[in-house]
Parts: structure tokens; sequence; C-alpha cells
């Protein structure tokens, strides 16, 4: 295992989640950690190219690893769609968490710790089964967050129904 921790970041592929993700893997490297940033494929070219400060990632402390979301290249309006790219995004990067989780134990590397979006827990039990220590990040504001929790109450106490309209 290598001497700092290393720090595997999963956010969800949409540019308000993957700004402030970056923003804590800086804050981490700023602090002692290695960084392994992992995106889909179809974010990681849009995300290389609007990296303005790469001397972070080019000192290896920041390695920026693409994986696929599970939908075609060519069917940008199924990234739209939240469901199916959750769905896409669950079956088929699990199987890729997992091998990048072993190679980085078997370079040497061991990942210590993963850090994704608190709406993909899915990815976090890979990271707990393969005995990594895990956090769940919300990138947006609590408030945001709050209302979201507070959904399941709202509906059990009538006041909206399933689909958010007034019950």
């Amino acid at each position: 295992m290598g001497s700092s921790p290393h720090a595997l970041l999963l956010p969800y592929p949409a540019q308000g989640h993957v700004i402030p993700f970056m923003a804590l893997a800086h804050f981490l490297v700023n602090h002692g950690f290695k960084v392994t940033f992992v995106n889909t494929e179809f974010s990681h070219a849009r995300l290389v190219a609007a990296l303005a400060d790469m001397e972070q990632a080019a000192s290896g402390r920041i390695e920026l690893v693409s994986i696929p979301d599970g939908l075609e290249l060519e069917d940008s309006g199924a990234r739209s769609d939240h469901g199916k790219l959750m769905a896409g995004l669950q079956k088929a990067m699990h199987p890729c968490l997992e091998e990048l989780i072993r190679r980085s134990g078997d370079a040497g590397d061991q990942i210590t710790c993963m850090i994704a979006f608190q709406g993909m827990a899915w990815a976090l039990e890979v990271a707990k089964k393969m005995g990594v220590r895990t956090a769940a990040f919300w990138p947006a504001s609590a408030a945001v967050l709050a209302t979201i929790l507070s959904i399941p109450e709202l509906i059990a106490r009538g006041v909206i129904d399933e689909n958010g309209n007034r019950a």
C-alpha cells in the first residue's frame, strides 16, 4: 500500500456534480491524498478539456479515469433521462469499479476510501464489499437534500402524491 491515503471519487456525470467533486479532489490532494477521479466516457473528454489547472493531475496526485455509463455514445437523449442513466450507470459501472479497486491493490496503491454521489449508493456497496471505506457526498445545497429527504414524509402525510402533485 502507498504511504498516503488513496480516495476514489465518483460523481454523478453532470456538470453541477463533477465541478464540486473536482474541488473536493483538489482539497484532498492538498491534504496528502492521492485521488482517482472516475467519470463516464461521455463526460470524461469534456472534463479534460475544461480543466484549466492540470498541474495536480499532471503531478500524479489526481488520476482521471473514464468508464462506460452503459448507454450508447450516440444516444445523448438517454443521458437526459435520469432513470435510464442511473440504470445504465449501475449495470455498466459495477464491474468496472470492482476491477478498478482490485487493480489498485495489485499495483500496490490500494484505494483506501470511496467518496460517491449520495444518489449512487450501489457504488458505495461495491466498495464496502471489497473492504474499502465509504462516504456519500452531496454536491448541492443542504436545502435541496433536506427537501428530497422529506419527500417520503410529505407523501405519508398526504401533502403531495407520488408524482409530486398536491394531494
